[in-house]
């Protein structure tokens, strides 16, 4: 599995709107071959900021994944929300091997 954590900070104006244009973008994401798991999650103690797991069945399903109409539009509908350019952080898994995620 290749899992891409993606660190949003969000105007604190647009956290609505934000969190239901990414929502539309996972509900799309998960539907990918390539996506094992897609998960939003909202920092408890700064609602300002999110983290989107992107768990994928291999690196190329990532790459495949900025190339769809989806993920395009969520780029570009959420690119002025952010408080300061998001940034992300790649892993791979070690434990399970195969944990059957999708």
């Amino acid at each position: 599995m290749f899992i891409v954590h993606v660190h949003v900070h969000v105007k604190p104006e647009y956290v609505e709107a934000f969190k239901q244009a990414t929502l539309e973008n996972a509900r799309n994401s998960v539907q990918e071959p390539g996506v094992a798991r897609f998960d939003v999650i909202q920092q408890l103690d700064d609602p300002t900021r999110f983290i989107l797991v992107e768990v994928y069945r291999d690196e190329a399903a990532s790459a495949a994944h900025k190339d769809t109409a989806h993920y395009q539009v969520w780029r570009d509908t959420v690119a002025e929300m952010m408080a300061e350019p998001r940034s992300s952080v790649k892993f791979t898994n070690i434990f399970p091997d195969d944990p059957g995620w999708g």
